[in-house]
């Protein structure tokens, strides 16, 4: 089968060495990703995006990095200066997530900038939850994005990393409401985290979740839903730091094989979540890649530098030629 363009929507490739040796995996499947900034010190300005751009150019051939920002009260000028540079600008709520400490704190502080980017066509990408009960977060930022999906009608909402169901049927409700689903939430549930023996490198934030949010995320991905879109969020941390509890998982090297075998005999729909839904939605004008999975037996490897993969090991029935 072949793919054309494949884009990765939310990807993590974190700095120097590291970055070196994961973003290979990326090269090799996608034409293009959008690069999360929550890097220390975070990418939220001109000057550390065009050096982070650099870095990613330097080791990538044949790949478009489409780069966000971390959210801060941007002044006017700041943003305007940005805007030529970035594809979103990325909320994180005060300390929810890794290296995300220096987020916002109180929403109303940077509707100003909200303003802004709906004026410049700006998206806004959002980790949405909360600091509750954890199984509880996503549920609890519902209404987060209804107000503003409501106090920002024309500014376009990426939720990210979509784990609970509820937050899927806000796409019908919200016309400027999009969705990210990786493959985790897509394919897990909790018990690969904490069923059996703890799993740390299936911890991720937001958490995987039950059988029924992974049907119903299953259901809305298998329908062709224009709106959702395929983002990984893989997000490598070293075993060390996993050990320590570090949230996030290292997909990149499983992706297509994984996604090939779960879209069998379906290759349109495969298409419109892996690229076209994404293309369409943000008017993306990214050099095609045409990507070709061949029907092989292809094993994941079982490290890639100092960071365990998803599902290391494992044979798959595809691989990426």
């Amino acid at each position: 089968m072949i793919l054309n363009t494949p884009i990765d929507m939310h990807l993590h490739l974190r700095e120097g060495e590291m970055l070196k040796n994961v973003l290979p995996y990326t090269q090799n499947q996608f034409a293009a990703a959008v690069i999360m900034p929550n890097l220390v010190p975070p990418v939220d300005n001109k000057e550390r995006l065009l050096e982070y751009k650099e870095e990613i150019l330097l080791n990538s051939e044949n790949f478009t990095p489409l780069t966000n920002v971390f959210m801060k009260e941007f002044s006017e000028d700041e943003l305007l200066d940005l805007a030529d540079n970035i594809f979103a600008i990325k909320l994180y709520p005060a300390g929810i997530t890794t290296n995300s400490e220096n987020g916002v704190k109180t929403l109303e502080r940077v509707y100003p900038v909200l303003e802004m980017m709906s004026e410049l066509n700006i998206p806004l990408s959002v980790h949405g939850e909360t600091n509750g009960f954890v199984l509880d977060r996503e549920r609890e930022f519902i209404d987060v994005y209804k107000k503003l999906a409501t106090d920002f009608p024309k500014l376009k909402i990426i939720m990210e990393h979509i784990g609970t169901a509820d937050m899927l049927y806000l796409l019908d409700e919200y016309e400027n409401l999009y969705a990210t689903v990786t493959l985790h939430h897509l394919l897990l549930t909790l018990d690969e985290v904490v069923g059996g023996m703890l799993n740390p490198h299936y911890f991720c934030k937001p958490l995987i979740k039950t059988p029924k949010d992974r049907a119903e995320i299953q259901k809305f991905v298998k329908s062709g839903h224009k709106k959702v879109m395929f983002g990984s969020d893989s997000a490598p941390h070293s075993i060390k730091n996993k050990l320590k509890g570090a949230a996030g998982i290292f997909s990149a090297p499983v992706i297509l094989p994984a996604l090939a075998e779960f879209f069998e005999g379906d290759i349109e729909t495969f298409q419109k979540f892996i690229s076209d839904n994404a293309r369409s939605n943000f008017n993306l004008n990214v050099p095609e890649k045409k990507v070709e999975l061949i029907e092989e037996e292809w094993r994941a490897p079982y490290i890639v530098g100092d960071v365990k993969p998803m599902w290391a090991g494992k044979k798959f029935k595809y691989k990426v030629k």
